[in-house]
């Protein structure tokens, strides 16, 4: 029997007979997997597992991981090539696959944000809803994070299936926004204070066209490809036009039955589809004093394909190349 049909049959399964447990989150997405220690290389069955339960949940946590930078990207490698850490940020001097955040980023981002002049056109506030690096035409595939510093509470991450918010739109709903296309350009929030990179990679501004509705690569399944950070307008609509669809959509996306919520504790790793989910955090930031520091790698992606077969292009800047 196959790891997901045994999911299917019980709340937690042990899966191949190889010790490695899988506990559905929630009934739409979220699963946390223990029984394996993923500083060490996993075997062709072990990987086959978790990739399946990724395809299946989206969203894979682990606990109580000790990985150095090296194993961090070793494990992120078994999921296909790695990107550099950012198109506009550089990564860690001896480690340029690797993003690290801390928290006080957020916070001086809020103060700037706060303290800046109100625009004449109103934005949404999107609390911090966003699929990673999607102002680039190829998107990465996946997306890993590990837990370097973790406070003793807050700094939570939420997630969001971009599969069940097209599954839940209305059919008409759904025809209408199957073959359109939207702008994802840089925002404030990648594109502040750019600075010129050591590696001499351009950074930015980054603008391109993807397909409002991707089918999944791997599944052929349709998802709502919005990203409430990046996304400007959908192509070839008028504003008032644009703006009510991407208002319907954000509500969609946002739906908590369609959502996970991930408490950090030190050693946590999370693993999720990019091209399917979308995520949140640290969503209270503002609330809280204490330090958190996360290191992300990510894994090389294609252009996106809607379901007429537009497949995505850059308006402006670079392809997201892998290290080589």
């Amino acid at each position: 029997m196959s790891s997901l049909a045994t999911l299917e049959a019980h709340p937690a399964a042990r899966d191949r007979g190889r010790g490695l447990v899988i506990e559905p989150a929630t009934p739409v997405i979220g699963a946390e997997i223990s029984g394996v220690d993923l500083s060490r290389p996993l075997d062709a069955d072990t990987q086959a597992a978790i990739h399946d339960a990724l395809l299946k949940w989206r969203v894979l946590f682990f606990r109580d991981q000790d990985l150095t930078n090296d194993q961090l990207k070793a494990f992120g490698r078994q999921f296909g090539p790695l990107t550099p850490a950012h198109p506009i940020s550089e990564g860690l001097d001896d480690h340029p696959e690797i993003w690290e955040r801390k928290i006080e980023e957020y916070r001086t981002r809020r103060v700037e944000r706060d303290s800046a002049v109100p625009s004449a056109k109103p934005s949404r506030d999107y609390k911090g809803w966003h699929i990673d690096i999607t102002f680039v035409a190829n998107p990465n595939r996946y997306s890993i994070l590990y837990g370097v510093e973790v406070p003793a509470y807050g700094g939570d991450t939420i997630f969001t299936s971009l599969i069940a918010a097209y599954d839940g739109l209305s059919p008409p709903i759904q025809r209408l926004i199957d073959d359109l296309q939207a702008v994802h350009q840089t925002s404030g929030y990648d594109g502040g204070g750019r600075k010129p990179r050591k590696d001499g990679r351009a950074t930015g501004p980054f603008v391109s066209l993807h397909p409002l509705v991707r089918v999944h690569p791997e599944t052929g399944e349709k998802l709502v490809f919005y990203n409430a950070g990046t996304t400007t307008h959908i192509a070839g609509l008028k504003e008032p036009e644009s703006q009510a669809i991407l208002d319907l959509l954000y509500h969609e996306v946002t739906r908590p039955e369609y959502q996970v919520r991930f408490r950090w504790r030190p050693g946590s790793l999370v693993v999720w589809d990019n091209q399917a989910v979308s995520h949140a955090g640290p969503i209270d930031y503002a609330q809280f004093s204490l330090g958190r520091t996360v290191r992300r790698i990510t894994v090389a992606g294609d252009l996106p394909e809607g379901p007429d077969g537009f497949r995505s292009r850059p308006l402006e800047g670079e392809l997201f190349n892998v290290i080589g």
